[in-house]
């Protein structure tokens, strides 16, 4: 046990003249201790000139460029429905048939009730006619001094009476007239129609909303025609695309349906506003759909080119980092193994690729490893070495 005690005191005794020493040392300057950061390892890519475009790409469906409902100006029973989705229709094309068996009679009647009003006028034009003779008549009588003032009185007022019966007569012939046409025209209007005012004579059905045998409300919707040979792309553009977006700008049009086929649309409508809630403004393409292969509520992808600048200065997007708040590339001195930090104005990016527009550069950027880098640092190269190998064993 003592010999034990004695040789954790030795030992201690020991470490307490190495410290001493050690702080001796390096208070005396004796011994510098220097950290040498280790070489990062990267990989690089040339700084190269080329073309880069400018392009937008937005999302949006396909709307029909027109579009209506058809619907009955009368209630009934669905008597027959000739058209179905899918189905081309003529303008005034007649699409359904109402029961009118109830606007028959109502037709019938009142035609019936405007043959008793012209039999009435009639007979109210042949009354004044007799009253007009009976008034001239006393007339000539009174002048002869035959006739009593009275009796003038009576021819006469008999004869306002005929000419008014006939003015009512007349105009209940215009009314019932009037309402013969009314029911005639709600006869028609068992026969539903599609119409149109545009020249194309020919469109096409896209839904259809009810069965034969229906009974439809006024305005109640039967079918859906709509033009598709032209169709509408709606997309929505963000504020910093939306300076950039003119009327008359051309678009390459893709969607899911054709991976393989992209069709041409044209920026027919801007909207003059941006929409609160998401910052977006609306904007309508025109596509042409003579083959029909594009369909409403299809969704697409439209891309539209913006500017194209030549012999631009080209890196790669994943050269791109930021040191202190600000964005810039380390390019690379092979030579020397170093790499320098070297701020940057960036212009367009397109496709993994970024425009500089400021300074003018060149040579070799950090692509993979820059996140780790500091300006100046040490760097390896693990791809050229690795090719200086293979040529070694070659």
């Amino acid at each position: 046990m003592k010999k034990f005690f004695l040789v954790v005191l030795a030992s201690a005794i020991l470490a307490g003249l190495g410290w001493l020493t050690y702080r001796r040392i390096v208070s005396a300057g004796d011994i510098v201790f220097e950290r040498r950061a280790a070489a990062v390892a990267v990989e690089t890519q040339p700084i190269r000139k080329d073309t880069i475009k400018d392009v937008g790409v937005f999302t949006g469906s396909l709307e029909p460029r027109s579009q209506f409902v058809v619907a009955p100006k009368v209630s009934g029973w669905l008597k027959q429905l000739l058209v179905n989705f899918g189905d081309t229709v003529q303008r005034n094309q007649t699409i359904a048939i109402i029961d009118d068996a109830e606007f028959t009679q109502q037709v019938e009647q009142a035609r019936a009730e405007l043959q008793v009003a012209r039999a009435n006028a009639e007979n109210c034009a042949s009354d004044l006619e007799l009253a007009k003779r009976e008034y001239e008549r006393a007339k000539a009588l009174r002048e002869k001094q035959i006739a009593s003032v009275s009796e003038l009185d009576e021819s006469e007022a008999a004869l306002n009476s005929c000419q008014t019966k006939l003015k009512v007569s007349l105009a209940q012939v215009n009314q019932k007239e009037a309402a013969l046409k009314a029911a005639e025209l709600r006869l028609s209007y068992s026969k539903v129609q599609a119409f149109w005012e545009s020249d194309e004579q020919t469109r096409v059905v896209g839904e259809r909303f009810v069965d034969e045998g229906a009974l439809l409300q006024v305005n109640q919707p039967i079918v859906s025609i709509l033009k598709n040979d032209i169709l509408t792309a709606v997309v929505y553009v963000v504020e910093k695309d939306y300076p950039k977006i003119k009327v008359d700008q051309r678009a390459i049009i893709s969607t899911d349906a054709y991976p393989d086929k992209s069709f041409t649309g044209t920026i027919v409508r801007i909207a003059p506003l941006l929409q609160e809630s998401s910052r977006q403004a609306r904007v309508e393409l025109e596509i042409p759909n003579a083959d029909l292969l594009l369909k409403p509520g299809m969704f697409i992808r439209a891309r539209i080119e913006f500017t194209i600048v030549e012999n631009a200065t080209l890196v790669p997007l994943a050269a791109l980092v930021r040191r202190d708040g600000t964005q810039g590339i380390f390019i690379i001195d092979k030579n020397n193994l170093k790499a320098g930090f070297v701020p940057v104005t960036v212009g367009i990016i397109s496709d993994e690729q970024v425009e500089i527009l400021e300074p003018e550069i060149s040579g070799f950027v950090a692509t993979l490893g820059n996140h780790l880098l500091e300006d100046g640092a040490d760097i390896t190269l693990p791809e050229e070495n690795k090719i200086s190998k293979i040529k070694m064993q070659n």
